[in-house]
């Protein structure tokens, strides 16, 4: 769940507003709450409800954890709901779910099950008496709303579900809530917190997850993080994730990756080092970790000057917090000198004596006069992609015949198409997955030797505009 990086302090944005912390159960108790009909259908999915209980599963040792932020609209003695609705609705299941059980275990006589201790059955008791029932007209809402309920009932049956997780879940878990008086104010307070398309980065939630997830020693580094982190063009973090990692991580899994929103932030989200079991897979994350700050804190590097970076890699498991922001870092300046922006001329930035067809093709797919049409965009973003997937796995060995093994891969695709479209890069990523290869290789000969078709004026689109394209396949012996 997303915390707010928000100013309390925002009362200059509109007249008669409050804004407090408040706990679920304090939350969920009050009986004026209201979800007006004009509210869009309820859409949190199973998926949502599991990241809910992970987090709170996580978190439980601490003394409080943030939600996220409730905007209402008070009047008439109601408190409408204005943002907020998905998250209050799955708060509302869970509780219904948690009286449910209890009162079940009752029946059963079930000492084991019962609750022992009698704060958290007296919260139980008042929320079902106070807490609001809403209706919903919408099919959606109704589907969603059941299976919901039936997931958060699973999870909370479970007997690793104690009343540890129940006390923290309506006592620590809490949301930030801002009332309004005035309705017009109350959607000019939503759409300031949303605006600039702040709800539709993904990187966003990242970084306030991440933030979430530092350890205690390295609390200090927040500061400059964060410091870091707002002093990125936004437009190129967006870039960076929905053009790159995204499309680098997804396609190396065999998954589709055509528009990155923030139902997949998931796929950036690991383990916190401090906090994980000690699984088997984690010990060579935390040997690294640990040996890389070690190594860069003897007092030997204050003679020789030395700095070990962290061995990051495309596709490995993400280490949270800190390492988070580390590896951003790390692919903006690994993107940046590889992204179609950053060829010059015959070279490779950081990369001399390009041969073969390297040099030609570099030329080529940077000057050809059709490479700004949308179509040749996702030609080239595939290019890229793989490009930089081989260089993190296999640095510049072989540099020269992996560029020309990536430029038959990907271009062929302009070559057979008259019009490319994003669904066309993904399936022609998916159909001949390159990025697999690159994930299962050991050696660049693993990718290099592999055989893609030839192409001829059969399966192909003749055009003008591609004609010096399939020059150079036809030079490099891929068109007869």
């Amino acid at each position: 769940m997303n915390s707010p990086n928000m100013d309390v302090n925002i009362t200059q944005q509109a007249t008669d507003l409050t804004c407090k912390i408040t706990s679920v159960y304090d939350l969920l108790k009050d009986e004026k709450l209201e979800i007006p009909q004009y509210q869009r259908p309820y859409k949190w999915t199973g998926k949502n409800i599991n990241q809910l209980f992970s987090d709170i599963a996580t978190h439980k040792d601490k003394s409080a954890y943030r939600l996220g932020t409730i905007v209402f609209h008070e009047e008439d003695g109601k408190k409408n709901i204005v943002d907020g609705q998905q998250r209050t609705i799955s708060l509302m299941l869970a509780a219904r779910a948690l009286i449910k059980r209890n009162e079940e275990e009752q029946l059963k006589r079930n000492e084991e099950k019962q609750l022992k201790r009698n704060d958290l059955c007296d919260c139980l008791a008042e929320l079902k008496k106070s807490m609001v029932n809403p209706s919903f007209t919408s099919e959606i809402s109704q589907k969603n709303i059941h299976s919901n309920y039936l997931e958060v009932a699973r999870i909370v049956s479970r007997s690793d579900f104690t009343e540890e997780h129940i006390d923290f879940f309506l006592k620590k878990c809490e949301v930030v809530v801002v009332s309004l008086k005035n309705v017009s104010e109350a959607f000019q307070f939503f759409d300031s917190q949303n605006a600039r398309g702040r709800d539709l980065e993904p990187h966003d939630l990242l970084k306030a997850y991440h933030l979430r997830e530092f350890s205690a020693r390295d609390e200090h580094l927040k500061a400059d993080t964060v410091a870091h982190w707002e002093s990125c063009n936004t437009e190129q973090l967006a870039s960076l994730f929905s053009q790159y990692l995204y499309r680098i991580r997804n396609w190396s899994k065999g998954a589709s990756a055509r528009y990155f929103s923030k139902d997949d932030s998931d796929l950036f989200k690991g383990v916190n080092i401090d906090a994980v079991a000690s699984y088997p897979y984690v010990q060579q994350l935390r040997i690294a970790h640990h040996f890389v700050d070690d190594y860069n804190g003897q007092y030997e590097r204050k003679i020789d000057l030395r700095e070990m970076g962290f061995p990051f890699h495309l596709d490995q498991i993400i280490i949270n917090g800190r390492r988070f922001f580390e590896l951003v870092s790390h692919y903006q300046s690994k993107v940046a000198r590889i992204s179609a922006e950053s060829w010059n001329g015959h070279e490779l930035v950081g990369v001399e004596g390009l041969d073969g067809f390297a040099k030609d093709i570099m030329d080529t797919i940077n000057s050809y006069p059709a490479r700004t049409r949308s179509g040749d965009c996702y030609v080239r973003t595939m290019f890229d992609c793989l490009l930089i997937c081989y260089i993190d796995k296999f640095g510049h060995a072989e540099i020269s015949r992996a560029i020309e093994k990536i430029f038959i891969w990907a271009y062929s695709l302009r070559l057979q198409m008259q019009v490319v479209q994003l669904a066309s890069m993904d399936n022609h990523v998916l159909e001949n997955n390159m990025f697999q290869l690159i994930k299962e290789a050991t050696r660049p000969a693993d990718f290099i030797n592999c055989s893609l078709p030839v192409l001829n004026d059969n399966n192909c689109f003749k055009s003008e505009k591609t004609a010096v394209l399939r020059d150079l396949f036809r030079d490099m012996k891929y068109y007869e």
